[in-house]
């Protein structure tokens, strides 16, 4: 397949190939997202809560992203990879947008960058312009979860529902080669795809998405189970992880690690030697 594009993922809509969307946040996570045969990797300021314990994504700055990015670029190279751009990291202005999403992929060594809400569409169409391919996000879309309330399911009422609708559309013509659509109802989000000619993305929105999305360690439930109704786990990493620290705490204790085979040993006579130095100092 060669390395995934922006208009490879478009195409795959047409040739109705479903799209597999992880998330990656360093090296190593990178590395088995690539190995998985993942089409895209998404590096989500969704770290904010995941890598670096806050209650939501509103603290994740530019150089937490940067940073995150160039660790994950370096562990793969066939999927589609898109950065997160963070919240007040476009919505000052455009010239701000643009600039920040070039930073993606001269420093970060991103493909695509993602945005939020269809509130900033000439945001969109700017970065789009400059030559940078943009993911959008509709839904519960997670920088705006002051307003919302929390972490609410988005799009349920009648005019609710049309505004998303509409959003879509706009999101498509402001150029985007693909949307996630966050905690909608599945019927919802199943009218988007129908309604727009770009992929849609689903994380908690059903099974008529183009594609899906989870994070990383929701899916391994590392460290726990993901308490959330749209995740499924897929292994119980978390624990097997657990049971292995254990293992290898219990076994410093008890004296069972280092065993002979795991470090390396003078030869005879340089022993010897040495213990004979070593009794005559001691003299």
């Amino acid at each position: 397949m060669g390395k995934m594009t922006a208009p490879k993922i478009q195409a795959m809509k047409q040739s109705e190939q479903k799209i597999a969307m992880v998330t990656a946040y360093d090296y190593p996570t990178a590395v088995l997202a690539f190995r998985s045969g993942a089409d895209i990797i998404l590096v989500g300021d969704s770290l904010g809560m995941v890598i670096l314990g806050y209650k939501d994504t509103l603290k994740v700055t530019m150089a937490d992203m940067i940073h995150h990015c160039k660790a994950v670029s370096r562990g793969t190279n066939g999927p589609l990879t898109v950065g997160d751009m963070p919240f007040m990291s476009y919505q000052v202005s455009t010239a701000q947008a643009v600039e920040n999403a070039g930073r993606f992929i001269q420093e970060g060594g991103m493909d695509a960058v993602k945005l939020e809400g269809a509130g900033y569409a000439e945001r969109v169409q700017a970065i789009v312009k400059s030559g940078i391919p943009v993911m959008g996000h509709l839904g519960l879309t997670p920088q705006s979860v002051k307003a919302f309330g929390g972490f609410k399911v988005q799009g349920k009422t009648l005019n609710a529902a049309r505004k998303l609708l509409a959003d879509a559309v706009l999101l498509e013509d402001a150029g985007v080669f693909s949307m996630v659509l966050e905690g909608i109802p599945a019927e919802l989000a199943k009218m988007v795809t129908d309604a727009v000619h770009v992929p849609t993305i689903g994380i908690g929105a059903g099974a008529g998405c183009t594609g899906q999305v989870l994070v990383f360690h929701d899916l391994l439930a590392i460290p726990d189970t993901a308490p959330f109704q749209f995740v499924r786990t897929f292994a119980e990493a978390g624990s097997l992880m657990e049971k292995g620290l254990l293992d290898y705490v219990t076994a410093i204790r008890n004296g069972t690690f280092p065993e002979s085979g795991h470090s390396s040993h003078l030869s005879e006579p340089v022993k010897k030697a040495l213990e004979k130095e070593v009794v005559r100092k001691c003299m």
